[in-house]
């Protein structure tokens, strides 16, 4: 039986990094944001369920319009529930049938809003966070996506605090030194979980 790790970090956290070093390790992981978004890529499943949501300009030739809906949750926060309501269930679906696919000793499910989204934990059996410093989390984003500091901390904001993901979390990476002792780190927690639930 397969052990689900929920991952799960903020903005910053280098949340990205850690998984693709589980990856290298052979180690499955499915991505919840990869299925968001072939949900809402060309002819996904979810855009018959937004077009009848949010009007025909929604969609455009088979394709999520998102300059039009990211400007509808904008201007009426309630959009956001309601785009929410159409993808979270799909997603949720989605992530169960892979997991019924997967013989593993343990394999990961990458969920970014694991804290905020209550209904996603009853897929995983524990969760790992990838934690960092909130300062080194802005200094990485203003690095690599020349948003200003203010919008990253809007961003922030909108997310769970670090003392929510603490209180979830059963392992913590603590990711604020450079790429090697991340990978050590991994290493660590991979070979924890092996010698816990079973060896490969």
């Amino acid at each position: 039986m397969t052990v689900w790790v929920g991952l799960t970090g903020g903005i910053g956290s280098g949340k990205s990094a850690a998984t693709d070093l589980f990856m290298q390790q052979g180690v499955t992981v499915i991505d919840a944001d990869a299925i968001s978004r072939s949900l809402t890529s060309y002819q996904g499943s979810a855009l018959p369920a937004i077009q009848a949501a949010f009007g025909d300009e929604a969609v455009v030739d088979g394709r999520l319009n998102r300059d039009y809906v990211r400007e509808l949750v904008f201007k009426r926060p309630e959009a956001k529930a309601e785009l929410e309501a159409i993808l979270h269930p799909l997603i949720l679906q989605t992530i169960k049938q892979q997991q019924n696919t997967i013989s593993a000793p343990y394999a990961i499910v990458d969920i970014p809003l694991l804290t905020e989204l209550p209904q996603f934990r009853a897929l995983v059996d524990r969760v790992l966070l990838i934690d960092s410093p909130e300062a080194l989390q802005v200094e990485r984003v203003m690095a690599r996506s020349g948003l200003s500091r203010e919008q990253i901390a809007s961003i922030m904001a909108q997310q769970a605090t670090r003392a929510q993901r603490l209180a979830i979390a059963d392992e913590v990476i603590l990711n604020h030194g450079d790429m090697q002792q991340l990978q050590q780190q991994v290493l660590e927690c991979h070979k924890h979980y092996l010698q816990s639930f079973g060896t490969v």
